[in-house]
C-alpha cells in the first residue's frame, strides 16, 4: 500500500544545464547555506516554498531519515511544471507524498525533493465520481465519497497515503486497486500537464508506468451512487479490520513486502521463517502483522532497512522465495 511518491522514471530528452547558483533560487530559498545548490542561475522564481537542508525524518511515518538537499513545495501545477521544465536532467528528482510507505535513508536525499501540499489537496464531488488532487489523503477521498453516497472507493480508507502515491504505485487493499476505479490522471511533465488513462499507465501489481520525471497532480476516480448507510458500514468494516490486524498506531510504513505470486502471502512466509517479533536495534517486525516493520523508538533508517533485508534472507532460506520490497527506500546511507 503506499503511499508514497509519484514520479516517472523513463528516458528524458537532454536539456542544457546553466551555471550553478550557490544560493539556489533567489527570493524564496530558506534553510542553512551550503557551498552549492541543486537549483540553477536563471531559474525562474517559484511561487511555492524552497528549503535547503530540510529535515525529513519527522515527516515520515517511520520518523527516521536525513535531510533533503533542497525541498520544494510547489504552489500549484503551473509552479511544478516550471520546476520540471528548468531542472537539469543531471539533478536527482524525488517526490514524496504522505511519506507513509517509504524509508528515507539517514544520509538524506540528494538533489531536489518535491512535496505536494495545499495547492494539490482539492476534492471535487461529481455525480459518478471524485476528482482529487495528488496531495489529498486516500482516507479523506473515501470518506468524502461515502458522505455523498458514492460507492466503490471504500477500499481507499484502508490505504495510508495520498492519491498521487496511490496512482503511481497502483495502491490497493481489501480487494480493490486504483486501476479498478481510475478514469484518468493528470501529470506534470517538463513539457506541461498531460492527461493519461489507465491504459496509458500500464498498471500492474503495485506499479504504474509514468513518463520520465513526471509527477501526478490529480486524478479522477469513478464511483457508483448507492445506499449511504451500506457504504458507511463498509468503511467502518475496513477500519475495524485494519485496527484488529495491523499496527496502525505504531511508527510504521505499511506493508513492507509485495505479496509474491502463489497462494501464500508475504506475512505467511515471514511468519513461517520465524521472523515475527525479530529486532534490529530499535526496529522490529510487528508481532501483530509481520509484514509490517515498526520503529519502537530510536531506530535509524539503517536499522529498519537492515531488518527488512534480514527478513528477506530468512524467507529465502526457508522457502526459496525472494520477497520484493513494497516500501520505497530512498536517499543515501549515512
Amino acid at each position: 500500500m503506499m503511499a508514497a511518491a509519484a514520479i516517472g522514471r523513463g528516458a528524458a530528452p537532454p536539456k542544457p544545464s546553466p551555471p550553478r547558483d550557490p544560493m539556489g533560487v533567489a527570493g524564496n530559498a530558506h534553510g542553512s547555506p551550503s557551498a552549492e545548490r541543486p537549483l540553477e542561475t536563471g531559474f525562474p522564481p517559484l511561487r511555492g516554498r524552497v528549503t535547503h537542508d530540510a529535515p525529513l525524518g519527522a515527516q515520515t511515518w517511520f520518523r527516521v531519515g536525513g535531510k533533503a538537499e533542497t525541498l520544494v513545495r510547489p504552489a500549484d501545477a503551473d509552479d511544478l511544471v516550471t520546476l520540471l521544465k528548468h531542472l537539469p536532467d543531471s539533478t536527482p528528482l524525488t517526490v514524496i507524498g504522505a511519506a507513509s510507505n517509504m524509508i528515507v535513508r539517514d544520509g538524506g536525499i540528494p538533489g531536489v525533493t518535491v512535496r505536494l501540499a495545499r495547492g494539490f489537496g482539492g476534492i471535487a464531488v461529481e455525480a459518478d465520481g471524485i476528482t482529487a488532487g495528488a496531495a489529498a489523503l486516500d482516507v479523506t477521498v473515501a470518506e468524502t465519497a461515502a458522505a455523498h453516497a458514492l460507492g466503490g472507493l471504500e477500499f481507499l480508507v484502508g490505504i495510508p497515503g495520498t492519491i498521487g502515491g496511490a496512482v503511481a504505485m497502483n495502491a490497493g487493499a481489501y480487494g480493490a486497486e486504483i486501476k479498478d476505479v481510475l478514469d484518468w490522471a493528470e501529470v506534470a511533465t517538463p513539457a506541461g500537464v498531460i492527461r493519461l488513462t489507465g491504459a496509458d499507465l500500464h498498471f500492474a501489481y503495485r506499479r504504474a508506468e509514468l513518463p520520465a520525471r513526471a509527477v501526478v497532480t490529480r486524478a479522477r476516480l469513478h464511483a457508483t451512487p448507492g445506499d449511504a448507510v451500506a457504504i458507511a458500514a463498509r468503511l467502518n468494516e475496513i477500519r475495524a479490520a485494519r485496527e484488529a490486524t495491523q499496527p496502525v498506531r505504531a511508527r510504521t510504513g505499511g506493508s513492507t513486502f509485495k505479496n509474491p505470486p502463489g497462494a501464500r502471502k508475504a506475512w505467511q512466509l515471514i511468519d513461517e521463517a520465524g521472523c515475527r517479533g525479530l529486532t534490529r536495534g530499535a526496529a522490529q517486525v510487528s508481532e501483530k502483522h509481520c509484514n509490517f516493520l515498526i520503529n519502537t523508538g530510536g531506530a535509524t533508517a539503517a536499522d529498519i532497512e537492515a531488518l527488512g533485508e534480514e527478513v528477506r534472507a530468512r524467507v529465502r532460506a526457508a522457502s526459496g522465495i525472494e520477497l520484493e520490497w513494497e516500501i520505497r527506500r530512498i536517499g543515501r546511507p549515512a
